[in-house]
């Protein structure tokens, strides 16, 4: 054969000790998770290591383990044992690994040592991408999406279902502990005190674990329902106070019933109340995009409109999102130290209580009180200017009389019928939703792998934290520190 060929022996010896820096490109994502990983601030990390007598073999290094974890989560990989294997089949992880290969239990263990620390990198990611520039506050869009729980819904029961299922139980376990005395007995007379078999007590045994679960999931919601009638009656009480106060001032009493204080003591979970023996904190939701119901967790981010940065991010057990305007519109400021010039939700984030509290002074809300048409911006056809309310003029009298205060819900009306509320609130589907699908679709993060709701919302941390991560990357810039 005239052809040349160059040399790929397998075992080809090397003359120099490998370098790591020459196993990928120069603008690869992995080299851009290695220097973002090094200018963060880790010291709450570290500082569990530092409390350690030292004792033991020598621990993988913290910025290694963060470094591996970060570019897991960026590419949809969170299994530690999918980790462990891809330091040593894939040529990224293993750059970032420094060519070592932590076992999974070892980054299982670190990540749920450091999950608290590693969801508060999500702040000091938000912070290296104000400072490139990806952050502006002048459009924030607030949305949620329904995220898997780690538990399967069947694992859920009602409260009027565990009733039923208790005492089933009961007289199961009643009915096997007689057939096991009886056993007993006819054992003892034939073959001598102390010998029987033993698969009733393993029967037993079963029942009885069941039984405990449905005790301890009974206990918790009962415990739920005494939390929520004790706040019903502290909003009742001051009622009832407001309501006393403005009988003395008009110097007769109300007409109608009071409204009657709810004893806690009392109080019982309403019979299809659910809780899920797997994951207790998770609650079955309604995906919006199936239209099916799952276990799941309510997932929060609020995204600025110049480059869909995740400027705050928080989760929640509520189906609906009636009150989680103000929480994230809060977080947004406490994050970033400033409030966002505008902010748009959809109807499901709407409140008069909400969108009238003084938190949101001097904020441009877009939160319409009804729900919109699937693909379109507003139902209300838009108007070229604010419509203004005239004075009214009665015939009769001839005297001017001032008009009737407007509502919240009215005044948001008139604000998404101009021409300028409609276009920004149109741009609110295109600001946070594409977010979700990027995390949810490209990157395959489509439930969770911890359990808990504490931990839980760390790892929805860790997930907008690398979204964020990736937008930084992919606009060609690099962290700039102070």
């Amino acid at each position: 054969m005239s052809k040349q060929f160059r040399t790929c022996s397998l075992d080809q010896p090397l003359l120099l000790p490998p370098s790591l820096q020459d196993w990928l490109p120069e603008k690869h994502l992995a080299r851009f998770v290695a220097d973002v990983t090094d200018q963060l601030d880790l010291s709450q990390i570290l500082a569990e290591y530092a409390r350690r007598d030292g004792r033991g073999m020598a621990a993988y290094h913290p910025v290694m383990m963060v470094r591996v974890l970060l570019y897991g989560y960026c590419l949809g990989m969170v299994s530690s044992r999918k980790l462990e294997r891809a330091t040593y089949e894939d040529v990224a992880f293993r750059y970032l690994a420094a060519d070592q290969h932590p076992d999974h239990d070892s980054i299982a263990g670190f990540r749920q040592t450091h999950l608290q620390a590693l969801a508060g990198l999500f702040l000091q990611a938000l912070q290296l991408c104000e400072k490139a520039g990806l952050v502006k506050l002048g459009h924030v869009a607030i949305d949620g999406t329904k995220l898997k729980a780690n538990a399967s819904k069947h694992k859920a029961m009602s409260y009027d279902r565990m009733n039923e299922k208790e005492k089933q139980l009961r007289e199961e376990v009643e009915k096997l502990l007689a057939q096991a005395a009886q056993a007993d007995a006819e054992e003892d007379a034939r073959y001598g005190k102390g010998k029987h078999g033993d698969e009733l007590p393993a029967e037993l045994a079963r029942r009885e674990s069941r039984l405990k679960k449905i005790a301890e999931a009974k206990a918790a919601l009962e415990q739920e329902a005494r939390e929520r009638a004790c706040i019903e009656k502290a909003a009742v009480e001051a009622k009832l106070e407001e309501r006393r106060q403005q009988e003395e001032e008009r110097g007769k009493k109300f007409g109608g019933r009071p409204p009657q204080v709810p004893d806690p003591a009392q109080a019982k979970p309403e019979p299809k109340a659910q809780r899920n023996f797997t994951d207790p904190d998770s609650r079955i939701m309604m995906d919006g995009a199936t239209k099916s119901f799952t276990q799941a967790y309510n997932a929060q981010a609020a995204v600025d409109s110049h480059a869909q940065i995740i400027v705050a991010a928080a989760l929640t057990q509520e189906a609906n999102d009636k009150r989680q305007l103000l929480p994230m519109l809060s977080q947004v400021e406490q994050n970033l130290g400033r409030k966002p010039e505008q902010a748009s939700a959809d109807a499901g984030y709407f409140s008069e209580a909400a969108v009238t509290d003084e938190k949101v002074a001097g904020i441009d809300l877009l939160v319409p009180p009804d729900r919109q048409k699937h693909g379109k911006g507003s139902e209300i056809e838009p108007v070229t200017a604010d419509i203004e309310t005239q004075a009214v003029t009665p015939p009769s009298t001839g005297e001017s009389i001032p008009p009737p205060a407007r509502s919240a819900a009215e005044t948001m009306r008139d604000k998404l019928r101009t021409t300028a509320g409609g276009a920004v609130y149109k741009m609110r589907k295109a600001v946070v939703e594409p977010v979700f699908g990027q995390i949810k679709q490209v990157r395959g993060l489509r439930g969770f792998s911890m359990r808990g709701r504490e931990k839980v919302s760390a790892e929805w941390q860790i997930m907008c934290l690398t979204h964020n991560l990736l937008k930084l990357f992919r606009a060609g810039l690099r962290p700039q520190t102070a």
